[in-house]
């Protein structure tokens, strides 16, 4: 069960990441701004992967790699650049609380691709967690506002809704790359392989993501190193939260992982709350219940 509190400090970590985000991102393009986040978060990674590897659990051989170990992490990794772009695009729209509500099916979709591709198997009571979280996850992606379910379904076809829906999917394609790489790793031991793959995905992300920056929008590559003070802890908290991440999606079925992983929004909404000094909406305490009562159902129907 490493899972359940490697999934829990991820999104503590993950929700203090973004926070500290939103200082250097500003004057950011897109792709800018999600380099930061490899390239300060790689020497990390690997930091974690070795430290782990050759001092904290030493083995007398490196684990073997299967051959398609680099496949696997490079899909993931181009997932996740696809889906952050996608959900940044939906920012832009108009009404961007629809397609934020909509990347939010991602847990759903991470469900149905893992049964397909995985062959997982998910109990009734996790089927109703993941609905209750994402229920309770969309109420809160609409920040307070009245929008029913109604609303949101008329909006389907808008095109805010359209790549909402998409960064949901490809998230949820990262998830799949991810515990499929792990996978890949001749070992039992589910830290090694998360921190392992980790290292792997972020160096393949660098690469890409850097090298995109050269080639088509070079003056923002300045930008990336002005503010390396505050760029050094947002890439030593992507790097710590993704190696929890990482763990928790090679020792548990990825739907799980989503499902409990949901808790992240409820440490920004705290964050938000007592650190900011932002006021919660009715609505939102709602939302919150909602994810609780998923969070509880699936570990429920986990055991």
């Amino acid at each position: 069960m490493i899972w359940v509190p490697a999934t829990l400090f991820a999104g503590a970590l993950q929700a203090w990441r973004t926070a500290v985000q939103r200082r250097v991102s500003k004057g950011m393009s897109v792709n800018a701004a999600g380099l930061v986040r490899y390239l300060y978060g790689l020497p990390f990674a690997v930091a974690i992967a070795g430290t782990y590897q050759w001092v904290i659990a030493p083995l007398p051989h490196f684990p073997s790699i299967g051959s398609h170990f680099l496949l696997f992490c490079a899909a993931g990794g181009i997932a996740q650049i696809i889906a952050t772009n996608l959900l940044l695009m939906a920012f832009e729209e108009r009404n961007f609380v629809v397609g934020t509500a909509y990347s939010k099916t991602e847990a759903v979709q991470s469900a149905l691709l893992s049964v397909v591709l995985l062959g997982d198997r998910l109990a009734p009571l996790v089927w109703l967690g993941i609905a209750s979280g994402v229920a309770g996850v969309m109420i809160l992606s609409t920040g307070g506002k009245r929008m029913g379910p109604r609303e949101l379904f008329r909006a389907i076809g808008q095109r805010c809704a359209i790549y909402g829906i998409a960064s949901g999917l490809f998230f949820a394609l990262t998830t799949i790359g991810i515990r499929r790489a792990t996978m890949e790793i001749g070992t039992d031991d589910h830290i090694r392989a998360g921190v392992l793959t980790l290292a792997a995905t972020v160096l393949i992300q660098t690469v890409l993501q850097g090298g995109y920056l050269v080639w088509r929008e070079r003056d923002q590559v300045a930008l990336v190193f002005a503010n390396w003070r505050v760029a050094g802890q947002v890439g030593l908290m992507s790097s710590l939260g993704s190696a929890c991440w990482f763990t928790a999606f090679a020792s548990a079925p990825v739907a799980l992982v989503r499902i409990v992983g949901q808790v992240e929004i409820a440490f920004t909404m705290a964050f938000a709350h007592f650190y900011l000094g932002e006021r919660m909406a009715r609505s939102e305490g709602v939302g919150l219940i909602l994810v609780a009562i998923g969070v509880v159902l699936a570990l429920a129907g986990a055991l």
